[in-house]
């Protein structure tokens, strides 16, 4: 099947509440910018959405919420892949590509769900903290070295379900999802970055298509919000620099200041929280891989490379 052209648009997704509420912005966001490109959605299930029951790292980690739809990009069962752009890798599948337009990031954060609305200070200690991420687990480890981090598994609703039921005393989630959903409230503690740096990528969307649609690459374009194009590019380059995957333990956040100055903060944890390298530049925006390479290798010598073979 060649590339997009007057026929409809085909936009895959997961079929998690999640994926296709970010997929219907996408979705809306296109024909609000092209009124007359007609797009219809397809659902496929992925194999980390088949099998709930084995951890992420076990199943391969970076890809498993991506390959089954980069195989429907190739095999021209769909035109564009819409994706948590935390989940992807930071290299590219043959054939395939991101478009260079990131519509508008929701707040990259992460939230601390707990029963009867307590915050990561008030949670008693041993308290089970359900996590699947060792970035998150890491700055959790370091934050609250008494509480029981334990894996969980599971769409958004299910993991606040687990809370509800008492399987765990509290969640770490990310706002963006929680947001979308429709499910942040008051009582959710925001753990802003300067206690827990976010993953590369999140809150952001990635669009996934084939590397030769320049005409549907071109209606993207529209949807283009220049600073979390930004940010989320130096932040994935900052991590691929330091050769990690989505769940290795690195974080990073990016953010203008001003029009033209990229702030950068990057982390390496090691496993167990024992310890943190972090550090921060600032520069041209419009440098933003030399940034984030720069970063990456100050991380490096400060320790990072270390703890990332220890992990």
């Amino acid at each position: 099947m060649s590339g997009a052209t007057q026929r409809d648009i085909v936009i895959g997704t997961r079929g998690s509440d999640l994926a296709m509420a970010q997929t219907l912005a996408v979705q809306r966001a296109l024909v609000c910018a092209h009124p007359q490109v007609r797009c219809r959605i397809e659902t496929i299930r992925t194999r980390g959405d088949r099998d709930t029951a084995t951890g992420i790292r076990a199943m391969g980690g970076t890809g498993v919420f991506t390959r089954d739809l980069e195989l429907a990009l190739l095999e021209g069962r769909i035109d564009l892949a819409v994706h948590s752009l935390k989940d992807m890798p930071t290299q590219p599948a043959e054939g395939l590509c991101l478009a260079d337009a990131v519509p508008q990031r929701e707040d990259p954060c992460d939230v601390l769900a707990a029963r009867d609305g307590r915050t990561l200070a008030e949670l008693p200690p041993g308290a089970r903290v359900g996590t699947s991420s060792p970035r998150r687990k890491a700055q959790l480890a370091a934050l609250r070295g008494d509480l029981d981090l334990a894996d969980i598994r599971g769409n958004v609703d299910t993991r606040l379900e687990k809370v509800r039921d008492g399987l765990y005393d509290a969640v770490v989630l990310a706002r963006a999802g929680l947001a979308r959903l429709g499910l942040l409230t008051p009582a959710m503690e925001i753990l802003g970055p300067d206690r827990m740096v976010p993953a590369p990528g999140q809150g952001a969307l990635g669009l996934q298509l084939r590397r030769q649609d320049e005409r549907l690459a071109g209606l993207l374009a529209a949807l283009d919000h220049r600073p979390s194009r930004i940010a989320v590019t130096a932040e994935r380059e900052f991590l691929r620099h330091l050769g990690g995957g989505c769940h290795a333990p690195v974080a990073a956040w990016g953010r203008l200041d001003g029009d033209d100055t990229l702030v950068l903060t990057g982390l390496v944890a090691a496993c167990d929280g024992s310890r943190l390298v972090r550090r921060e530049a600032r520069g041209p925006a419009h440098r933003m891989l030399d940034l984030a390479r720069r970063l990456g290798d100050e991380v490096l010598a400060a320790g990072g490379a270390d703890i990332l073979a220890a992990c």
